[in-house]
């Protein structure tokens, strides 16, 4: 339980801290977001809790597959959020992605590679 603990406030220092970076700087605050801080985590948790080295490696090769369509969203939100304010433009934001995701699913499928 303590193991579990100490992987949540790990995990939520890592969200607060690039929030916190991103209050002082957009730039150094994209920056830090733009890093799989999340996935290097997940890697780490893996890793210390003995997971096999395929699993470990399945986590990096779909997330790499998975953050292809979410892209668009970040063109698309700093377009909409004047318009829109900031409930509607996440909203809009989140059912693109949803869409592309289930689009580029689709496609790659085609090549063998099956993400749902």
């Amino acid at each position: 339980m303590a193991w579990l603990v100490t992987k949540y406030l790990i995990t939520a220092a890592v969200v607060v801290l690039v929030s916190e970076f991103a209050k002082r700087s957009d730039k150094l605050g994209g920056l830090i977001a733009a890093l799989p801080l999340v996935t290097v985590l997940a890697l780490i948790w893996l890793q210390v809790e003995k997971q096999p080295a395929e699993k470990i490696a399945n986590h990096a090769w779909y997330t790499f597959w998975y953050v292809l369509p979410t892209l668009p969203m970040f063109l698309v939100f700093p377009v909409l959020l004047p318009r829109l304010g900031f409930w509607p433009t996440l909203l809009a934001c989140v059912l693109l992605t949803v869409v592309c995701f289930a689009l580029f699913a689709l496609l790659v499928r085609r090549f063998g590679i099956d993400l749902l």
